[in-house]
């Protein structure tokens, strides 16, 4: 009876231990939200899927784009806004948009919360 309780502690903590560590963790800092926001677009853009899809329709186009991302609490990508750009291709702006819309963030923002980082992207 001893050995039975012990078992089904050690699956509990192990079956519950799983669910905590696959949570995306909450950040409340602006200052880590922005290095986080940065890292994973700079990441995301520089990816192989993402090099081969613009290869593949925009070979050609090369520069810079500064953007505005906005950011939901649920790690979503809100908004994708062009501030400024070297790049006149708007067919591309278009699809870098679609590309960034649909990512998701490896972390959350606190309910009801919001924020928008700017970046510069170089390709």
């Amino acid at each position: 009876m001893k050995t039975l309780k012990t078992i089904m502690c050690i699956f509990g903590i192990v079956f519950f231990g799983q669910n905590v560590q696959a949570q995306r963790p909450v950040h409340t800092d602006e200052e880590i939200i922005a290095e986080t926001v940065i890292k994973e677009v700079d990441e995301l853009f520089k990816s192989p899927e993402f090099v081969k899809k613009k290869n593949k329709k925009f070979a050609d186009v090369k520069g810079t784009m500064t953007v505005d991302i906005g950011i939901v609490h649920s790690g979503k990508v809100s908004t994708f806004f062009k501030v400024e750009s070297d790049i006149k291709n708007i067919d591309f702006i278009n699809f870098m948009s679609d590309y960034i819309l649909e990512h998701k963030f490896q972390f959350k923002l606190q309910k009801q919360q919001r924020h928008k980082i700017r970046h510069t992207l170089t390709f």
